[in-house]
């Protein structure tokens, strides 16, 4: 089940699919996903404003002008795809979910997790920033 007409939030999806994201829509894309071997950055897409206004912005940004690179880009939509939502914060331990946030995932070992409050103050160029300098540590 699903809280938001898919009208409304087509446009929020395809702005990460079109910069390479696979979107995962069942518990089960997301388990295989984030056990594939190499490097995954996880977006946990979102209706909110902190999404629009500095998540994606920063993440493209991150992955575009700054030429960062993972061997695996997928997605899920907080508010949609909720099972799958739901298991993708199963893999995030002992924080609490919110949305949106970032994750990164070595050969399926979660290595950074960035939930809304490490970023919603942030504009996209400090969220390049950060994702950047997490992505270097792994």
């Amino acid at each position: 089940m699903s809280n938001y007409p898919e009208a409304v939030v087509a446009p929020m999806r395809e702005e990460l699919v079109k910069a390479g994201f696979t979107q995962l829509l069942t518990p089960d894309d997301v388990d295989t996903a984030l056990q594939r071997p190499g490097t995954t950055l996880l977006v946990v897409n979102s209706v909110c404003g902190c999404a629009a206004g500095s998540l994606r912005p920063g993440v493209l940004q991150a992955l575009g002008e700054r030429g960062l690179r993972f061997d695996h880009l997928v997605t899920v939509f907080a508010g949609m795809e909720n099972a799958a939502v739901q298991r993708a914060r199963d893999h995030f331990g002992a924080s609490l979910p919110t949305s949106p946030n970032i994750a990164l995932f070595k050969d399926g070992t979660l290595m950074c997790h960035m939930p809304r409050g490490a970023f919603e103050n942030l504009n996209a160029k400090q969220i390049a920033d950060e994702l950047e300098q997490e992505a270097r540590k792994g």
